[in-house]
Parts: structure tokens; sequence; C-alpha cells
């Protein structure tokens, strides 16, 4: 047994490979928990046969029972309803409040110390609903989608310059969708700023793709949506978490002034270790960088002000 444990909500396709993920990189010991009786259960024997091949010595347990998951260190947040055709965004917003609402109500009984970090979407207005179903501190609910943002980011600069991704960081901020603010001034390759790089037009045809990263892949898959840089996603900031690393990734975090927004989950860098949010990183943005993170932020707002109305 490992010292730590992850729960992991939701046993599709994002869920299934954040525990695929954590395992593997033997992080911690993983409950994969769903509503749907056989899955989490099949998934994770599955996962369990893999482990002689690829060496590790990670716990899985797959299960329909929130006792599982007592004492859990971090909480994953993955459940919740794709968008189907016809549905409109609210209709969306609506089904996950519930859904969110109701995970997390009953992980966070059992574990009232974990960490929440939600991947479920549309991810800024779900971070609201844990936030205030838990009754967690601002510390300890964070939402991934700056990470996955970024990733995309830069592996579209990396593709574009013919560079290894390992020399490339990309920055970006804002609510996770298409108000996302992706920064090239602070993105670099081996340090040198990527604006150097490249001419203006290919960098905003970057910046365009990165926005529409999600919905490019959901074309191209035309039953789904993309799910294994998501979960790496996931799996990297519960990485930072349980390693006490201090790392600075841009996340949802609740912001109460930063940027001049207040009582929003909103994108930013910040620093992660075993408190959650331990910092949130101030950075100077330009006028028009703080314009499109005020826009950025007023989309969000909408959502969590139309969820109010929501039963």
């Amino acid at each position: 047994m490992m010292d730590k444990k992850v729960t992991v909500i939701g046993a599709g396709n994002v869920g299934a490979t954040v525990a695929q993920r954590l395992a593997e990189k033997e992080l911690c010991d993983v409950v994969l928990l769903d509503v749907i009786e056989g899955v989490p259960q099949g998934k994770s024997l599955d996962l369990t046969e893999a482990a002689p091949i690829e060496r590790h010595d990670a716990h899985l347990t797959g299960t329909n029972d929130y006792d599982a998951s007592a004492g859990s260190d971090i909480i994953i947040i993955t459940a919740g309803m794709a968008r189907k055709p016809g549905m409109s965004r609210d209709d969306l917003l609506a089904i996950n409040k519930r859904i969110v609402k109701e995970v997390t109500e009953k992980a966070t009984r059992l574990s009232p110390r974990a960490i929440l970090i939600v991947v479920s979407n549309p991810l800024d207005a779900m971070c609201h609903v844990a936030y205030e179903t838990s009754g967690f501190p601002k510390n300890r609910v964070v939402g991934m989608a700056g990470v996955l943002d970024a990733a995309r980011f830069c592996a579209f600069i990396a593709m574009e310059l013919e560079v290894s991704v390992e020399n490339v960081h990309a920055f970006v901020l804002g609510g996770h969708g298409d108000s996302m603010v992706p920064l090239p001034r602070y993105s670099t390759v081996a340090g040198i700023p990527v604006t150097e790089l490249l001419p203006p037009e290919r960098l905003a045809a970057l910046v365009e793709r990165t926005r529409n990263g999600g919905a490019e892949i959901v074309g191209l898959l035309k039953t789904g949506s993309a799910y294994y840089a998501p979960a790496s996603a996931a799996v990297a900031m519960a990485e930072a978490i349980l390693k006490d690393k201090k790392k600075i990734l841009p996340c949802a975090a609740y912001l109460e002034g930063e940027y001049g927004i207040k009582g929003l989950f909103v994108g930013v860098p910040v620093k992660l270790g075993k408190g959650g949010v331990e910092e949130v990183m101030a950075i100077k943005l330009t006028a028009e960088e703080q314009a499109a993170l005020d826009r950025s932020a007023a989309a969000v707002r909408e959502l969590v002000e139309a969820m109010k109305t929501m039963a």
C-alpha cells in the first residue's frame, strides 16, 4: 500500500486515464468511483493486471460505494455529462451542477481534509459548485484547465518550430473555453520568448488553434472529446500536491481581488503544494491582456449567475 490515496470520481475516458497515469507513476493508491455498476471495477481490474508489466505496486480499487474513498488526500472530479447534439450550454450547466454537487457532498463528508481537483465542465462554474458545496477553504479547491490549455499551446509551438516539447513553456490565463487568454510574451523556447521566434500572424494562428483545441478533437473523434491530455494535466496537478513540489502551474483558483477579479474561479498561475493552492502568482499584464482576462472572467461570472436560478 502507498501512503497516499487519491479518489477519481467518474470512470469514463478521462477518469480511467487519470487512474492509469496515477498508478503507473506510482504516486498513490487509486480509488476509481462511478455510479455505473461494473465499469469502475472492470477498469480497475484491467489496470491491476497491467501492473506486473508496467512494474508498479499502486493499489487500484473500483467501486460504486463512496465508503471506499474515505480518507483520500485528493479527490479528482471528472463526473458529468458531455454536451450532446441539440443540448444548450444551459442544459449542460444544470445537469452537471446537480452531478458535481452530489459527488462533492458524498466524497467530502468522508475525506474532510482532501484537496479537490475539478475537471468536469463547464470547468470554472463547476469549481464554484464544488467550493460552495464542500465548504472547504479556497486553497483546497482548484480547477484543471490552464495546464491542459498551456500543454496544447506548447505542443503547437513545438510542432511549428520543430523543437522538443521539453524546450517549450507556454502560458495561458482565463476561463477554460473560447475566452481563454494565451500569453505569447510569457511563452518561451529554451528561455527565448516565442515572440522572437515566430512572426505575429503565425503566433496568432497558434493562439486561435489553442482556443479551439478541445473543439478540434471533438470534430475529429465525432463521438467524444479529448481525454489523454486532460488526464495528464489533472495528474500533473495531483503530483505537484502529493510531492509538495511548489510547482507553478496555470489553474482555476478562487480570486479575491488578484488581477482585479473578486469572488470567481479563473485560470491564473498558482503555486501548487501539499496545501493545495499555496499562492496566486501575480504577473504584470498589458492593458490588452488585462482586458482579455476581464472578458474571460465576465463569461465565467455569467455562468455562475445563471446557476443561481437553477434547482
